[in-house]
């Protein structure tokens, strides 16, 4: 005798007229806040000679998605701000590896805190489903390793 396949089914419990509602908002402030405190700590402990590689990959990954963004017609302005502070981030991964300290320079500062102005401006002004696209987007450039984004290796 066949044995037969018993299939399970189970009620959804999302809405999808809540679902398309949501994404279809803008983000909400309390991930907005939450996403800018760990991005400013990040900043802060690099600042004060204290960064981590995590730290650095804070910094990159949201110059990345700011980039991304940029490219694709969100706030293009930034894109001036995304190079400087790419190279920047270059820059202190070089010094990280040569001394073991995290550190920018004065430009390199001033590009990072144009950049997370740019990506809270960015971030604010776009629907969800938007900003979740260009995380992905920024995501697929990772795993193909795109030159147009930066990880710590």
């Amino acid at each position: 005798m066949k044995k037969h396949c018993k299939r399970k089914v189970r009620a959804v419990a999302v809405n999808p007229i809540e679902l398309a509602i949501a994404g279809a908002r803008l983000v909400d402030q309390k991930a907005l806040n939450y996403l800018r405190q760990r991005e400013l700590s990040s900043l802060e402990s690099i600042t004060k000679g204290k960064g981590t590689r995590q730290d650095w990959q804070e910094l990159a990954d949201v110059m990345n998605i700011t980039q991304m963004m940029a490219l694709h017609g969100i706030g293009p302005e930034a894109l001036e701000a995304c190079d400087l502070a790419s190279v920047a981030l270059v820059e202190a991964k070089e010094r990280f590896d040569k001394t073991g300290k995290m550190g920018l320079s004065g430009i390199g500062l001033a590009a990072i805190r144009d950049v997370l102005e740019y990506a809270q401006l960015q971030q604010s002004s776009i629907a969800r489903s938007k900003f979740e696209e260009m995380i992905d987007k920024t995501l697929n450039h990772l795993k193909s390793k795109s030159p147009l984004v930066k990880v710590l290796s």
